[in-house]
């Protein structure tokens, strides 16, 4: 069907005992359909729930780690990040400096390096480790 008026529009969905609906407002011209309103709107309203459930939240999880943290320590809390990279969560990795640990900042971005590392080649560094206040801090996610 070409263009018609929006009279003419009007005139043919109230012929057929349906609404005209206006789908695209933004284009040029606008575009119309005449339908059953109230089913347009459920069917509409179903498409927008199932889009929402295949939507996976994917949560930024938080690990803060001491810059003094010990092997064994690190470990766990590396395993705990494995799991929530496995669930499909970004996780924010956060190095704190204490005290007199500022001057030496180069410290933090070793043991950043180190649990990249640690983590293994399928998880990515999404953002690259910044330093803000008294905490370095850096995202990463499963490839």
């Amino acid at each position: 069907m070409g263009v018609i008026s929006r009279a003419e529009a009007l005139h043919a969905a109230e012929e057929a005992g349906l609404d005209l609906v206006e789908v695209s407002p933004n284009a040029d011209p606008p575009v119309a359909r005449i339908v059953d309103w109230g089913k347009y709107n459920y069917q509409r309203t179903k498409q927008a729930q199932k889009s929402r459930q295949k939507a996976k939240a994917a949560d930024l999880k938080q690990m803060r780690v001491g810059l003094k943290i010990g092997e064994h320590d690190l470990d766990v809390k590396l395993r705990k990040v494995n799991g929530f990279l496995e669930a499909g969560h970004k996780v924010r990795i956060t190095v704190i400096y204490r005290g007199r640990e500022l001057a030496h900042k180069e410290l933090g971005y070793q043991l950043a390096e180190k649990i990249q590392g640690l983590l293994g080649e399928d998880v990515v560094t999404d953002q690259a480790p910044q330093f803000a206040g008294r905490m370095l801090s850096f995202v990463v996610r499963k490839k």
